[in-house]
Order: structure tokens, then C-alpha cells, then sequence
């Protein structure tokens, strides 16, 4: 990051040591402000923390694969990016770099490229009406770029696309404050821009590749064990176990249903022209969300120290189980994991096994999109 910062600023040695200051001061008012002015607390389980390791050795690592993939994308975005322009090769670098971050596909990262040209596109265009006639003024030029960064952090969850828009539109005021902003600066950044995403998108669909589908398997599967180990906790806790702790697992579950949508981000995209993945990745997500809805209940009954003990929650749980293993286990390795019935107990109860029964069903009716005919992506 530095690196490309010293060649946005044109940086000389001379200037190293204002430059050291500055990033000391953003640290000061980050903390400040992360851990004063506006503090807050985060809780996530220990082993939501573990998830994200990369399995695998060698190339059949995820990380190891795109670590080769970024250094053959960001090799042509060079090479093509000095074609263009010797002054400002190093945008169509730092676009590779920045639309592999957060990327584990081909299909990811695919659509973040068409995104960030989107972004860009639309960014220069609010850049030629805002940030051109400012011309460097510094009093409108720090109050548009204060509300550029909040529009970079409060759209990032949400829409990479418009986050790019406020990234464009702040680098258009601050070349401005430099003195080198023109109309013909911010094309060249879009044309900059378009052969980084060309470059990442040749080096994913050429070089060690990993399928859409191979990672959203992998990410639905995690998020099916997290539910069944969710419920087996709130079972322990409402019988009476006080290390039984439903909660961390909730947490875990949030944080793999954000890695599913983004994994399966490329199948609902608007563009896509595989139709009938496109439902089905509906229908998962839809389910899924539906299992976490059930989930979070399961955890606030269990987490209520007047609720008793019911023994059909074991045997509810036992089904839970079932479900779980009939998604995640080939069929020919499957066994029948009997769940045998048991007589209405007369304690309470009645709350947490309706949500294990809509947990079950939900796990059930997730068998007809996970188990439809899939073409790699």
C-alpha cells in the first residue's frame, strides 16, 4: 500500500520524514476514535477465528493458487499498464491487487473486477462534475473527501461497486489538491483500471483456477456443521449442562453466512446467464437464512434459566444430526442414523423444539438445490 502511495505522491527521500508523520498521525486519530470517542465491543468464537484457515498443501491450497494467479495478473497489468502510461502503470497493478482482496473463486473474482470498472467508470464521470470544477479548493475539496471515506467504509459491506464510485471520486480531489487533476487524467485511470481487471480475469480463468462451485460447497458445508453443532449445544444447556454455550456458535454461523453470499455472489449476479444455478443459489441462501433464523431462537430459549428440560430435544437433535449428515456425507457413505420417537414429556420445552422441528425441515428441503445437476463455474 505504501508503495503505491509513494507513486500517487511522487514521493523523494526528502519527504520521509513528513511522510512517517502523517501515517502516525492517522494512526492517532484511528485509535482515538476505534477506542475512545466511539468504542465498541466484538465477541466471536474461537473457532469462527479458525475457519478461515486455508486447507490444503502445496496447489491444492486456495491461497497458494491465488498468490500464483495475483503474480500473473499483476506481471500483464505491468507490462500493458507501461504501454498506456509510464507515469501511472502502477493503477492497473493496484487494481489487480485490490480486486483479488477478499476474493477465493474465479466467479468472485471475476464479478469484483466487472464492479470495480463499474465503479470506476461511474466515479470518473461524478469526479468530471464535481472534483474538476473544485480544482484543488481546500475547504470544499476536505469536506467532499470526509464524505467520500464515509461512503467508502459505509457502502463496502454492501456494494462494491459504489464503494469504488467514493474511492474514484476522493482520488479525482486529492489529485486535484496536487495540481495535476485533468479531464484526460481521470480516462487514463479508467483505462488503467480495465486492464487490471483484464489481467485478473485472464490470470483466474487460466492459471490453477478454483471453480465457484467447489468453494461454495465447501462454505455450505462448514455453515451445516456450525448449525448442527448450535443445536446441540442449546440441547446440552437445556438439560442442564452450564458449559453448554450456544451462543459462539450463532456468532460462528453469521460469519459463515457472509462467506456463502459471497461465494455464491456470482451465480445471482444480474448478468449471469446460468438461470437455473441462479434459483438454486436463491433457494440455498434463502434456507440457510431460514436455519440461522431458527438457530438464533434455539439459542435465546436455551439461554433462558427458566426453561426445562424436555426429553425430546435429544431426539430432535439426533434428526438435526441426520439432516446434516444426509447434505454432507456422499451417498454411498451415508448411514441411516435412526432418531427414535419419544412420548410428549410434561415439562417445558415446546418453544426450542419447534424451532428444532423448523430447523429439520429446513435442512430437508435444502437436499433439492444442493443436490441438482451443478456445472462448474
Amino acid at each position: 500500500m505504501m508503495f503505491f502511495a509513494a507513486q500517487f505522491l511522487h514521493a523523494v527521500p526528502g519527504q520521509l520524514p513528513e511522510l512517517c508523520a502523517a501515517v502516525a498521525l492517522a494512526l492517532v486519530a484511528s485509535f482515538a476514535v476505534r477506542f475512545g470517542l466511539w468504542c465498541y465491543e466484538r465477541r466471536f468464537s474461537p473457532a469462527a477465528v479458525a475457519m478461515v484457515a486455508p486447507a490444503g498443501a502445496g496447489f491444492s491450497r486456495v491461497t497458494t493458487r491465488q498468490a500464483v494467479q495475483g503474480v500473473v495478473g499483476g506481471a500483464f497489468a505491468l507490462l500493458v499498464g507501461q504501454l498506456v502510461s509510464h507515469e501511472r502503470w502502477y493503477w492497473a497493478v493496484g487494481a489487480v491487487w485490490w480486486i483479488f482482496v477478499n476474493t477465493t473463486s474465479r466467479g468472485e473474482t471475476l464479478v469484483r473486477g466487472f464492479r470495480r470498472v463499474l465503479g470506476t467508470v461511474i466515479g470518473i464521470a461524478v469526479g468530471l462534475v464535481i472534483a474538476v470544477p473544485l480544482d484543488g479548493a481546500g475547504a470544499p475539496t476536505a469536506v467532499i473527501v470526509a464524505f467520500c471515506v464515509f461512503g467508502i467504509f459505509y457502502t463496502a459491506a454492501v456494494s462494491y461497486t459504489w464503494m469504488m464510485l467514493a474511492v474514484t471520486v476522493m482520488a479525482g480531489l486529492l489529485y486535484g489538491l496536487l495540481g495535476v487533476l485533468n479531464p484526460g487524467l481521470l480516462a487514463l485511470r479508467v483505462l488503467e483500471t480495465g486492464v487490471g481487471a483484464l489481467g485478473a480475469a485472464l490470470a483466474v480463468l487460466l492459471v490453477l483456477p478454483v471453480t465457484t462451485h467447489a468453494t461454495t460447497d465447501a462454505c455450505i458445508r462448514r455453515a451445516l456443521h456450525c448449525v448442527h453443532a448450535c443445536a446441540s449445544e442449546a440441547a446440552a444447556r437445556l438439560a442442564g449442562s452450564p458449559d453448554a454455550d450456544p451462543a459462539w456458535y450463532v456468532a460462528e454461523l453469521e460469519l459463515l453466512l457472509g462467506r456463502v453470499r459471497l461465494s455464491v455472489a456470482p451465480l445471482v449476479h444480474p448478468f449471469t446467464p446460468l438461470r437455473a444455478r441462479k434459483g438454486r443459489a436463491r433457494q440455498v441462501i434463502g434456507l440457510l437464512d431460514r436455519c440461522a433464523q431458527e438457530v438464533r431462537g434455539l439459542a435465546s430459549v436455551a439461554a433462558d434459566p427458566d426453561a426445562s428440560h424436555d426429553a425430546r430435544l435429544a431426539v430432535a437433535c439426533r434428526r438435526v444430526e441426520a439432516a446434516v449428515k444426509a447434505l454432507t456425507t456422499p451417498e454411498t457413505e451415508r448411514g441411516d442414523i435412526e432418531a427414535p420417537g419419544a412420548a410428549p414429556h410434561p415439562s417445558g420445552g415446546e418453544v426450542a423444539l419447534a424451532h428444532l422441528r423448523g430447523l429439520e425441515e429446513a435442512l430437508k428441503a435444502l437436499a433439492v438445490p444442493l443436490r441438482g445437476p451443478v456445472a462448474p463455474a
